[in-house]
């Protein structure tokens, strides 16, 4: 856990503006402990993250959220193909061979 004054000797480039824009547009999500705002590791890393794409690949400020909304996708969709993959690999080899087979149709119905 980090506090925000923290978090900002942190990182270096991270303005206090930013960050309280990136937390009013819900881009972060920190904790509120007493008078103080508190970010979990991972909330620190979407900052990290928030402030690559602001200030290294200079994404516009209005265009950030959607940047970020997509990468929660890609994020999203990664965890759920790493949990079908657990759950096939799971499987009786039978079962294993079907789906793949499966996916295989699928992917050449896709390609016609």
């Amino acid at each position: 856990m980090m506090r925000i004054d923290e978090l900002l000797a942190a990182i270096a480039e991270l303005q206090r503006s930013d960050l309280e824009v990136w937390i009013e547009e819900e881009l972060v999500a920190p904790r509120r402990e007493a008078a103080t705002l508190v970010f979990s590791e991972r909330q620190c890393a979407r900052v990290r993250l928030l402030c690559t794409l602001r200030y290294e690949l200079d994404i516009e400020a209005d265009t950030l959220p959607l940047v970020v909304s997509l990468v929660d996708e890609l994020y999203d969709t990664r965890r759920r193909l790493l949990a079908l993959t657990a759950a096939v690999t799971a499987q009786d080899e039978p079962v294993q061979a079907a789906i793949l087979e499966a996916i295989d149709r699928a992917a050449d119905e896709r390609a016609e």
